[in-house]
């Protein structure tokens, strides 16, 4: 059966059944939607460069052309900005992650594979198409940025993601039935760590090859990271003399 492709061009944000967060949605419904969505630009591309702390609403919204005044309206405080930024492209790529897992996991059945859940997982996550758009390509540099930040990101991760990690995790313990909870949990570890890595997109890669690999080269990255990474919850989980307690 064969897995989802982190290179196809993502589709539109499918159902899943759960409730979507509440915090951080703009405090206000009517009024200008297209400046809302153009302080939200403006916001997400100002805290992916100089973080939470470094970025005023007064900043925003001269970033976004807007009297600061609108931004309070909107968003309330700098925070409601900073969730609302959080959870907008989350909704989408949270519902596709769990609608590409449920769907690999309904289509393999007793066939499913490590490769092809860890496939369904990131694809959302590694299309190209997104990788080549401004704003989806702040979103992930703050994304990386706050997995690696334990004051402000642990909440965000814990709010936004932990239930679509956790799905994960499930299909994968079907796969390895006799793997124990606690090295799923260490390799994932890993892959949030190479993933991280990947979103940030940091160009450490292309001066390190001399030029030879590029770490904004989603196509080539996406194969690569399945392989390593189904690798490693094969090797952790399923090493000899281990087996769920």
């Amino acid at each position: 059966m064969k897995p989802a492709s982190p290179t196809d061009t993502p589709t539109a944000a499918a159902s899943t059944g759960r409730k979507s967060a509440t915090v951080g949605r703009p405090r206000k419904t009517d009024g200008n939607p297209e400046a809302s969505a153009r302080i939200l630009d403006a916001a997400e591309d100002l805290f992916s460069k100089h973080g939470f702390y470094g970025v005023t609403m007064r900043a925003v919204a001269a970033h976004a052309q807007v009297d600061t005044a609108l931004a309070h309206y909107y968003f309330g405080t700098k925070q409601g900005l900073f969730d609302a930024v959080c959870m907008r492209r989350a909704d989408i790529v949270n519902a596709e992650r769990v609608a590409a897992m449920e769907a690999y996991a309904a289509a393999a059945g007793a066939s499913m594979t490590a490769e092809g859940v860890i496939a369904a997982f990131l694809a959302p996550l590694l299309a190209p198409a997104r990788h080549a758009d401004p704003g989806w390509k702040n979103y992930f540099t703050l994304i990386a940025q706050l997995n690696n930040t334990s004051e402000l990101g642990g909440a965000t991760m814990t709010r936004y993601f932990d239930p679509v990690v956790t799905r994960l995790i499930d299909l994968l313990q079907q796969v390895m039935p006799q793997a124990r909870r606690e090295d799923l949990y260490w390799s994932y570890h890993m892959l949030t760590g190479s993933l991280t890595l990947t979103l940030s997109d940091t160009g450490r890669l292309d001066r390190l090859s001399n030029g030879m690999c590029k770490s904004s080269d989603i196509a080539a990255i996406a194969p690569r990271m399945i392989e390593y990474c189904a690798a490693g919850f094969k090797a952790v989980c399923l090493k000899p003399g281990t087996k769920r307690q």
